[in-house]
């Protein structure tokens, strides 16, 4: 009985089933409308009807892309990513970077940089061509530009 497809689970939800499913669905934690959709497909019947609670859901602020865009944001900044990660993140939700282009805008990349440097590798500016290569790709894994890693390896403390 070892079958490599997965077991397609009974799909059963309509009506206020369906609709309390969302529901609890979003009380635990924000979700895009793409995810929300993929997730609710799983258990509905009625693909039509799914995506018209979703947009009932999102017309009533239940679920909105935007907070899903600002939540996402913020974690990976205290997770220490730089632009191009959180811009795959926020693809991975299937969001729009636009939706967030003016916070992006805001955020001082090259101090995100210089202290994520600062605590991994601490203050002393690297003279040895070994440890500047780490801190490089250090730092483009994290997602940050070429422009920012070379200014935050360089930079010192006093500057500003």
């Amino acid at each position: 009985m070892f079958n490599s497809e997965k077991t397609e689970k009974p799909k059963t939800l309509t009506g206020t089933r369906l609709r309390s499913y969302a529901f609890a669905l979003l009380t635990r934690r924000d979700y895009s409308q793409a995810e929300l959709i993929a997730k609710l497909n799983q258990y509905a019947i009625n693909p039509e009807e799914v995506e018209k609670l979703v947009e009932e859901l999102a017309q009533n602020n239940y679920q909105s892309d935007q907070r899903v865009a600002e939540l996402t944001l913020a974690s990976q900044l205290r997770k220490g990513k730089g632009l191009q990660r959180i811009k795959q993140a926020l693809k991975a939700k299937q969001l729009d970077a636009e939706l967030i282009t003016e916070e992006l805008q805001e955020v001082d990349w090259l101090d995100q940089a210089y202290q994520l440097k600062i605590k991994k590798f601490g203050e002393e500016i690297a003279t040895d061509p070994k440890i500047k290569a780490r801190q490089i790709r250090f730092l483009q894994y994290r997602g940050f530009d070429m422009g920012v890693i070379m200014k935050a390896i360089a930079r010192t403390s006093g500057e500003e």
